[in-house]
Formats: C-alpha cells, structure tokens, sequence
C-alpha cells in the first residue's frame, strides 16, 4: 500500500513557495494589454509561462500554445490522465484585509486572489504530478495537466486546445476547480444580455459589476443632478457612497452560481432609480430579476438532481444613450433553455440577444470513475459521511470530455471565492497533495 500522505510531506515546502509566488501575478483578463501575443492580456501570459519555467525545472515537457493554455506531459503509453485547472482569476473587488495579489499567512489560512479559484488547487495537481514522477509510480499511463488561461470568461482556452490544435481527448480526468468528494452534475449556463437605446432622462452613465458570473457588489452612477436623489437614497436607508460627482451602491460578491450569498447591488439601483425618476424599463427590469431563481421572470424550475433555476445579474451598463445587462442564467437538467429564452424574450422590456451556452454535465453515481475519486477522497481522509453532489457552477469538466470535477474545497470549510479575502487553509491545501496523487495513480490503473 503505498502512502500518499507521507510522500506528499516531503513537498509541502516546495508547493506552498510555489503558489505564493504564483499568487504574486496578477493574471485577471487585462483589455488593455491584448494583443496578438497576449490574447488575455500580459498578466495571464506571465502566469502561464510562470508554470512553463516550473515544470521545466522539474523535468517535465511543457508547452504554452499562444499564451492561450499550458500543457505539461509526463509518459507516453497506456491510459491518458487528464488534469484541467485554470491559470487566470477574477478581479479583486471589495475591501480586503491584505493586498490581493500580495499573498498573506494568517492562522494558518493562505490569503490571496487565487487561493481557492483555481491556483491554489492547481499547484496542489502539480507538484501532486512532481510526487508521482519523482518516485517512479508513472510507468503504464500517461499524464497531461493543462491549464487555460481564460476559464472565468467562458473557456475559450481549452476550446483552443481541443478544436484548434486538435489534442485528444483523454481516457479519465478530473479538474480541481469544485468541491470534494467531488461534482457529478453540473448546472447548464447560458450567458444573455438584455440591450438597448433608451433615454434615461437625468443619468449621465451607470457601471455595474466586473464579470457575469459574479454577483454586482459595486454599482456606480453619474447623473446631471444628484442632490435629491441622495436624500431619497438616506431617507430609504440604501447603503452607498460618495465619489467625485458619483454614487456608489454598495452590495456584497458572491458566485454567480449562488446569488443567494450576495447583494446585488445592481439591481437595488435600478430599483432606487426607476422609483425616484419613474423610470418604467427599469422598474420592470428590477422587478423581474430581484427574484434570483425566476419566480417573477415565471421561469422558475426544479430538479431533485439539480436544483433550481438560478438568474444572476452580473454586468449593467449605460453609455452614450446605450442600455445593457448581461445576466448568468443557470439552469438544471429538466429545462428546455430555448423555450426559456422565447418566453423572456415576450416579457422583456427591451432586446434580448443569447450569448453563450454551456449545456449541463451529468455522470451516472455509480459509474467506475466516481466510484474511483470517491473511494481515493475517504481513503486520504477518512470522511466517509459526505456525499457526491451536482453543483451550479460550471467548470472545465464540460470542456474536456471525461472529466469531473474533484476538489478543492472541502466539506464545510469557508474560501471566499469571488469575493475579497479568498482563502484556502494550508492544511488543506497540503491534503489536495496526496488525495491528487492517489487519484492520478488510480485512474492511471483503472481499465478503459
């Protein structure tokens, strides 16, 4: 029997110097610095290549095709073992505690943008992949760890990997992006935007969120006159601020896949402004999405597999005239999206236009690969009571084809995800370590 958990110590101090320097680089998608070359902007590039010069260190082949996407390879025969984590992180909103991107030790709990989402996990896959390599347990299976550049946008990193350069699918993979024991099902996703010309009277501009699958913790707005309105605002007791000639709504960031953890404050702006100014596009936009799971859109869905319907409000904006709102629309097994679509389209105050869609992820409980990473999970930790579940979020697992999502995060444990001061407990990350390696291992032995 071989003891993952007593190998993996001998690498806990490399791995965490590692990731804190990892965690040093800024690799949120960077419009201003895109170009041929830097398809997601410089910081993803140094990221990527950050991982490039690391496992060259440590013996292993290692490509970065067009600052896209990162492939390192160990073996070259037998079942191919795919592991999938992302390079690229969201923005760092909110008040923090510490500099996001300025790692920070504080009982016993790793602080950083990145920590949980996905570069913490990702080096625990990495020098998981160092264990195996250095103590000859890769002999009769091959491993590739792949990590893409532009996962919190839509993927179109392992897209590239897989429809342009045209690299095969793998035999069995899993991408370390979830929860532990691990994720059978994933919700559907589909990305739609809500865009117009409209004139609304007094306001001069509105911005509103960083990403569709975030929850809006900051709305701001400029309008011709503010004064009124701001005493409507303290007499309605909204939380909001001040800046220069602008008010602030203030909400809290959560998921997108969980808007019930987050204030949007988004949409009590629209509210707040539709009211004050009487605005009527805006007071129905408010009030068809302020019910996150779609009671008022009437498009609320249930499934025991599943879940609910889930409508997050991510981005909203007025420019020059022009209105828009992208909203994450997350959706369980039962839900026929386009029918969904056509029915809001009716309702919608103004053009609807679909932006991209991910169709759900589903894997039978009991087949060998679940059964596999369930048993690698009780065995390296002895939990034995928590249970495989489906999830809201959507990662990797649906771009690479047998693939599930394994870990991270465990049972019970707080990481902040999207939200200012993410986290991963060290302890943690050090038994992502052995729980990797063991499951690389197994998958590399089960037959096809």
């Amino acid at each position: 029997m071989i003891d993952f958990k007593k190998l993996a110590k001998n690498y806990y101090s490399e791995a965490l110097n590692n990731l804190m320097e990892f965690l040093k680089i800024n690799s949120v998608y960077d419009e201003n610095t895109v170009d041929e070359e830097n398809p997601y902007g410089l910081g993803v590039s140094k990221a990527l290549n950050f991982l490039k010069d690391l496992a060259q260190k440590y013996g292993f082949k290692a490509n970065v095709y067009n600052n896209r996407v990162i492939e390192i390879v160990f073996g070259d025969k037998g079942n191919d073992i795919g592991i999938f984590a992302h390079s690229d992180v969201v923005p760092a909103t909110g008040k923090w505690d510490s500099d996001p991107f300025s790692p920070d030790i504080r009982d016993n709990k790793l602080y950083a943008r990145g920590t949980s989402d996905d570069k913490g996990p990702l080096m625990a896959a990495f020098f998981a992949l160092v264990l195996l390599k250095e103590n000859n347990l890769i002999d009769d299976y091959k491993v590739r760890l792949v990590s893409g550049g532009d996962e919190e946008r839509g993927s179109s990193c392992l897209s590239y990997y897989f429809e342009t350069l045209k690299k095969p699918d793998v035999d069995f993979g899993f991408t370390p992006d979830a929860d532990f024991p691990l994720i059978y099902g994933e919700k559907g996703i589909t990305n739609y935007s809500l865009k117009d010309k409209i004139d609304l009277k007094d306001i001069i501009s509105i911005e509103a969120g960083v990403a569709s699958n975030c929850v809006i913790d900051r709305a701001v707005v400029e309008l011709k006159d503010s004064t009124k309105f701001i005493e409507y605002l303290k007499n309605k007791n909204v939380n909001f601020s001040l800046e220069e000639n602008k008010i602030v709504f203030n909400g809290k960031s959560a998921h997108g896949s969980t808007p019930e953890l987050g204030v949007n404050s988004g949409i009590i702006m629209l509210e707040c402004l539709g009211d004050f100014y009487e605005i009527d596009v805006l007071k129905e936009l408010a009030n068809q999405y302020k019910d996150y799971n779609g009671k008022n859109l009437n498009q609320y869905y249930y499934s025991e597999n599943m879940g609910v319907t889930t409508y997050n409000v991510g981005l909203i904006s007025y420019k020059d005239g022009v209105f828009e709102m992208v909203v994450n629309f997350r959706y369980p097994e039962i839900v026929d999206v386009d029918k969904v679509i056509d029915k809001i389209k009716e309702i919608s105050p103004l053009k609807l236009y679909t932006e991209r869609a991910s169709h759900y992820l589903y894997f039978d409980p009991n087949c060998e690969m679940v059964k596999t990473l369930l048993d690698v999970y009780q065995k390296e930790t002895g939990d034995y009571e928590s249970k495989p579940m489906t999830i809201g979020g959507g990662t990797y697992a649906k771009e690479a084809k047998n693939t599930i999502a394994f870990g991270s995060h465990f049972p019970g444990r707080e990481d902040n995800i999207h939200s200012p001061n993410e986290k991963i407990d060290l302890d943690d990350f050090y038994n992502s370590i052995s729980i990797y390696a063991h499951a690389i291992y197994k998958l590399g032995k089960l037959k096809k």
